[in-house]
């Protein structure tokens, strides 16, 4: 596969397209309120069309390489980005590359920003956490002329090549455990509602569906933490009191419902089973030990890292999907 830059659509792209001079785009790209109101509608039009992005680097530098990889993750404050980004920076810095980070929050218009921003600086490359899309940002990613790969997710069709775990799997297998033992009142509780959680919801309810149970999900759009973990607890029990068992979307939420349980005098794991996913550090150190399904973070960061040298190097995509081990770790948390 190809990675030249020189795919882009230019200003004079946009200006022929438009039919006004390269200043005119240039007056408009700098404040549209420099142009009429008829003309801005058509740029605009032109520019998403094209997906042209502009470039920040001066013009003698534009088919030059940047020596940076443009990262782009929903969190810089999440352990699970964190552990992805230091096995990123591994294989990177000792090939001369550097990172340059941007966060989107979960939003997909804050993706679309920041991989314009990111492409504008003329990143070599660019390792996206995101596996699902706005047209606009595949319109940009198809002229960019840059290699692309998504991480964390192993199940949706990549654009170019991807690097993850399958989490509905993932999520089948952990509750089969808690079923197995004994548990037939499991509530999962999410948040976000990303699509990587809406593979695990999925997961999780298709073990509930074949083992005869009852699936039920409390969900929320905000993010996790320890708190939104105790308060979707208190929820669970309000209202399923028959509530034996909990899976949450991630170690944030797992921990705080088990704080929470200890604060109300629910034994875990006589009365209620808990399970988190991603096996923070601080699961082992917990009493009890907290289940959770194990994910390969840093290795997930090295390994795209990897294959992102290579292709800057000139090697094609031998796998496009690249499918890590993930394991689960029974803790104490799940009794049985």
């Amino acid at each position: 596969m190809t990675t030249k830059k020189n795919k882009r659509p230019t200003l004079q792209h946009v200006a022929d397209k438009v039919g006004v001079t390269k200043m005119t785009v240039s007056r408009y790209l700098r404040d549209p309120k420099q142009v009429s109101e008829q003309l801005r509608s058509v740029i605009e039009s032109a520019v998403e069309e094209l997906g042209y992005i502009p470039n920040r680097a001066p013009d003698i530098l534009s088919n030059a390489k940047s020596h940076a990889i443009g990262v782009l993750v929903p969190s810089l404050t999440n352990q699970v980005f964190a552990e992805v980004i230091r096995g990123i920076e591994t294989e990177l810095e000792p090939s001369g590359y550097q990172t340059m980070l941007a966060h989107y929050g979960y939003s997909p218009l804050a993706e679309e920003s920041r991989i314009a921003t990111l492409l504008s600086y003329n990143v070599d490359g660019l390792i996206l956490s995101e596996s699902v899309h706005t047209e606009r940002v595949r319109k940009m990613l198809s002229v960019a002329g840059v290699p692309v790969i998504e991480i964390m997710d192993s199940v949706l069709p990549p654009l170019e090549q991807a690097i993850g775990i399958n989490n509905e799997a993932a999520a089948r297998d952990m509750t089969e455990l808690m079923i197995s033992k004994g548990r037939k009142h499991i509530v999962y509780l999410a948040a976000r509602m990303d699509e990587r959680t809406q593979q695990k919801i999925r997961g999780y309810e298709a073990a509930m569906l074949r083992a005869n149970l009852q699936p039920k999900s409390l969900q929320t759009v905000d993010a996790s933490s320890f708190t939104m973990g105790a308060k979707l607890l208190l929820d669970a029990i309000r209202e399923n009191p028959q509530t034996d068992g909990l899976f949450c979307t991630n170690d944030d939420l797992a921990i705080g419902a088990l704080y929470e349980c200890q604060r109300q005098g629910i034994a875990v794991p006589e009365q209620i089973s808990i399970a988190g996913f991603h096996g923070h550090d601080i699961t082992k150190a917990m009493i009890p030990r907290l289940a959770t399904v194990v994910t390969p973070r840093e290795e997930m960061g090295r390994q795209a890292a990897a294959q992102m040298m290579a292709r800057l190097n000139g090697a094609p995509i031998e796998q496009k999907i690249i499918e890590l081990p993930y394991y689960l770790e029974v803790g104490q948390s799940l009794g049985g």
